[in-house]
């Protein structure tokens, strides 16, 4: 998952270490060694906007956008929004919806005729940011059927980990701004709750029930260690009275969803229609069921093959399952969070010797386990928005479950091989440098919008590129981790179809976690409950395939595997808008199909 700590998606969720990290979600601090807090210089000559008029309605679009969306704003780095939440009630998103279609219909008036290059393609980010809002806020009516998109990393979401754990500005202040937000939250749990009438699908009742109450309790426990140093009486009194009504709305709100329980239904499926819909009103990819069905299974096929040549390797003429478990066995020393640190290292020194592509900075990323309101996914990482200065990013791993069994809990802990994945996926060369190059977008535009499937395609790519410039080539048991996290990813991409569009079951969807992908049983009952209410999770493998198609195209005529480094600083150089905008714009008005 990407930049917010709150992740619908991205791994929306929305994530094994030594006791010493127990407390990190609540108190991490920046680790002098591991954090350059440089200004970002921006990125030579790309996207620059030119023409006055289109750059006057940017900046005002973009100044209403925050305004509309404060939470997300704040996450950004716009913090003269701290402590807003925005207006989440019936009419308040009826507004919203009127206004981002006036907004699409005045950006989309600016003819092709008019705008440069550079400004056509920030134009077409921008109308398909809005078109992505647009179908979760009225197609799919997703604030009042879904938990989640309370949750969302894209957009707004409940998350006060930027007040918490960001040191952006002095404790005293984000205290302050703490207390506003915590003030606002029993008016929009309020509308939460009246939004979320019900009756509605087990899975989701699950999910809101984990995420409210998780709030509640990182609400109770861990805020205030944070605060608990401020001094000032009167700020500690608003503090502690702010923070009990914020504490009673969450637990009131995750009550409410209990109390749905005894009607819950399995009534989650977008159908086929909204589904195909969904996949190209959110990432401008037009193509049929059927083909993106036959793109996925391909993909699986092609991993799973892999994986039985690795596995020959490792353990030859032993059963998969054997292979698996070896590699599985094998746990990082010291725990995930420690191990993963190790990681970083031991990769960042990899891409300079395998120099695959550009690295625009020096900053790194501090490893903490996950705060206990955000652990249904099992890492992701939190990185300060474009309007930011000197901050870390955060690499996050989730625990397992406490009410698990002893055994599904030592499963859940990765092996070593399989969290190097991760690591890849999450930091070098995934999402942390995909966002060094888009915080650096001369783009503004370009710096705040960033897409689920650019954003999680190009870290899964990585996860596959690092193996094909070498780092699987002295061990099997590297790409056998590598293969695994590919067919998670597979089997999210086959999930969220069958869920959403061909009547599948969650305990069929378990099926495929379990017997294609080789999932252990309680990441299988995750992943797939996770369909139900995450239907956009297929987009690591889409993005992926979209990626690949691209650079097979990009680099036919530019030396193949000796252009993968100008590939990928040019493809990164985009920011994150929609891929099949990216394609365009790498290959020209005539590029094909993106799939």
């Amino acid at each position: 998952m990407a930049r917010s700590s709150l992740v619908l998606v991205s791994c929306a969720l929305l994530l094994a270490c030594s006791g010493d990290d127990r407390e990190a979600g609540a108190k991490a601090k920046p680790r002098p060694e591991l954090v350059a807090p440089t200004q970002p210089a921006p990125l030579p000559g790309v996207h620059a906007s030119t023409d006055p008029e289109w750059v006057q309605f940017t900046a005002t679009f973009l100044d209403e956008y925050f305004a509309a969306h404060p939470a997300f704003a704040v996450l950004a780095g716009k913090h003269e929004h701290d402590g807003k939440l925005p207006d989440w009630s019936v009419e308040g998103i009826s507004a919203e919806v009127v206004r981002l279609k006036t907004a699409r219909a005045a950006a989309a008036a600016f003819s092709d005729d008019t705008l440069g290059q550079a400004q056509r393609l920030e134009r077409d980010l921008l109308v398909s940011r809005l078109d992505r809002d647009l179908f979760w806020l009225e197609t799919a009516k997703w604030p009042t059927k879904n938990p989640a998109f309370y949750f969302d990393w894209l957009l707004d979401g409940l998350d006060p980990a930027v007040y918490v754990t960001r040191e952006y500005a002095p404790l005293a202040q984000r205290m302050a701004s703490y207390i506003a937000y915590a003030k606002a939250i029993p008016i929009a749990a309020g509308q939460i709750k009246a939004n979320l009438k019900g009756p509605l699908p087990a899975t989701y009742l699950k999910f809101g029930i984990a995420g409210f109450g998780g709030l509640a309790r990182y609400y109770e426990n861990d805020v205030p260690q944070v605060f608990g140093t401020i001094e000032d009486a009167a700020l500690s009194e608003q503090f502690k009275d702010a923070n009990a009504g914020a504490i009673a709305a969450m637990k009131d709100l995750a009550a409410h969803l209990e109390s749905q329980q005894g009607r819950a239904t399995q009534d989650f499926a977008l159908g086929a229609d909204l589904f195909t819909q969904m996949v190209a009103q959110t990432e401008g990819l037009d193509v049929s069921l059927d083909a993106l069905e036959a793109a996925g299974r391909a993909d699986l096929k092609r991993n799973q093959e892999a994986l039985a040549i690795a596995c020959g390797k490792l353990v030859p003429g032993a059963p998969i399952a054997d292979c698996i478990a070896k590699v599985a066995d094998e746990k990082p020393e010291g725990g995930a969070v420690a191990g993963a640190r190790e990681q970083l290292k031991s990769l960042r020194v990899f891409m300079d010797k395998a120099d695959i592509v550009t690295i625009p900075g020096s900053e790194l990323a501090l490893v903490e386990e996950s705060p206990p309101y955000n652990r249904q996914n099992s890492a992701y990482i939190d990185i300060p928005g474009p309007y930011e200065t000197g901050l870390p990013s955060t690499y996050f791993i989730a625990p397992p479950d406490e009410t698990w069994s002893k055994a599904e809990q030592l499963a859940y802990i990765p092996g070593e091989k399989d969290l190097l994945f991760t690591s890849v996926h999450e930091v070098w060369p995934g999402h942390f440098l995909q966002y060094l190059y888009a915080n650096r977008s001369k783009s503004e535009v370009g710096r705040v919008f960033v897409g689920y499937a650019y954003s999680e395609g190009w870290a899964h790519y990585t996860e596959e590129m690092m193996c094909e410039v070498g780092l699987c080539a002295e061990d099997p048991a590297v790409k056998v981790g590598q293969l695994l996290n590919a067919l998670l990813r597979n089997a999210r991409f086959l999930s969220a179809i069958g869920l959403h569009a061909r009547g599948m079951t969650v305990s069929e969807s378990e099926t495929i976690f379990r017997e294609e992908a080789h999932q252990d049983a309680g990441n299988a009952r995750q992943q797939a409950a996770r369909g139900t209410y995450d239907p956009a999770y297929l987009n690591y493998t889409l993005g992926k395939l979209m990626i690949l198609k691209l650079r097979g195209d990009w680099t036919a005529h530019r030396g193949g595997r000796q252009a993968y480094k100008a590939f990928h600083d040019e493809f990164l150089s985009y920011g994150g808008p929609p891929i099949p905008l990216v394609r365009r714009g790498m290959l020209g008005a005539d590029a094909g199909p993106s799939l």
